[in-house]
């Protein structure tokens, strides 16, 4: 394929863009709500079931794929359907393991052609832990994980952890579908960096999903964070960073939101002036928060996020003095 046919693709793929209407006013908008409510309250036991479900299905993938910095390697993924591992090695086998939000079901998949599945349904954190490696055995994967969650408070278990046992197929397909659209518009917003950039992915030890840029330069030793070993942190933030994201909430916050920090922090950082006018910094987090709310709401939804994510990011680039011109698409 010659430059002349790779320069009228760019063209054509610039002109398709340019056509595509904004996703709050697509066809797909009569269909379901694209940027549908999720208050924490609302789906609280769901969310804390869900989030050790998740911590799980992403050990797996931990303990059999090798190592990539920043621990790319454990994440999982937005999909049309749920959220997924990838695939996963497992000697010269295959497999990969999804969360399908439509079907509500968790289904493993093997290159061989073999599959096991199983519907989710209200049940123990224990007895998800049981079935799904049941299922692998059943599929000849042999793989043992650690199985103490992480950055939480309550570290029972998985095999323990019988308390949590709560699925609400409503909202958590609502939740899939804000990390779809989230995806969507963080790939936007990744595609302007041409520095080194994360995938747009979601970590399911704070279940949460990020974009990270980075600025080429070492950052100081992280300090760590709780229920969380340091190495875990140090590997994180080796370098420094400016990321962002979504969070359905917790703790101190009791409203999802999307999310913006850097690290380091440079000096100025939490007065930077930002965008939309609902945007705050968070002392409790020390990071700028968004009320999802807030997006959902808006007019342009795509255009309110962008602005978020973009006015952070130039907080930590310009007090940061990354070599933006170096970094970024012009």
């Amino acid at each position: 394929m010659g430059p002349e046919t790779w320069l009228l693709m760019a063209e054509l793929h610039m002109e398709v863009r340019m056509m595509t209407p904004d996703a709050q006013s697509s066809p797909a908008s009569n269909v379901t709500e694209v940027w549908p409510r999720l208050p924490l309250g609302a789906w609280q036991d769901t969310y804390t079931t869900l989030h050790m479900w998740t911590q799980i299905v992403g050990k797996i993938r931990l303990a059999l794929t090798p190592m990539v910095c920043h621990w790319w390697q454990v994440t999982l993924y937005a999909t049309p359907r749920g959220l997924t591992t990838s695939p996963i090695p497992y000697g010269t086998r295959v497999f990969q393991i999804d969360f399908d939000f439509l079907d509500h079901e968790l289904r493993i998949e093997t290159a061989d052609g073999d599959r096991r599945s199983f519907a989710l349904a209200s049940r123990s954190v224990a007895e998800f832990y049981r079935e799904i490696m049941a299922a692998l055995r059943a599929l000849g994967i042999d793989v043992r994980i650690w199985t103490t969650p992480v950055e939480v408070e309550d570290r029972t278990p998985f095999e323990q952890d019988h308390k949590h046992a709560s699925y609400d197929s409503d909202y958590a397909q609502r939740c899939w579908r804000i990390l779809l659209q989230a995806t969507r518009v963080l790939t936007i917003f990744r595609s302007r960096f041409i520095g080194k950039v994360s995938p747009v992915h979601f970590f399911w030890g704070a279940f949460d999903l990020a974009v990270t840029r980075f600025s080429g330069r070492p950052a100081p030793q992280h300090p760590g964070a709780p229920n969380l070993a340091r190495f875990v942190a140090r590997e994180a933030y080796s370098h420094e960073v400016s990321s962002c994201g979504f969070w359905p909430g917790g703790g101190p916050i009791d409203t999802p939101v999307f999310y913006a920090y850097a690290y380091p922090e440079p000096e100025g950082f939490k007065a930077f002036p930002l965008q939309p006018k609902e945007a705050f910094y968070s002392e409790d987090l020390k990071e700028f928060l968004l009320p999802y709310d807030a997006v959902r709401t808006a007019q342009s939804p795509d255009q309110v996020l962008l602005d978020f994510f973009q006015s952070t990011y130039e907080a930590a680039a310009n007090l940061g003095k990354w070599d933006r011109g170096k970094l970024e698409r012009q």
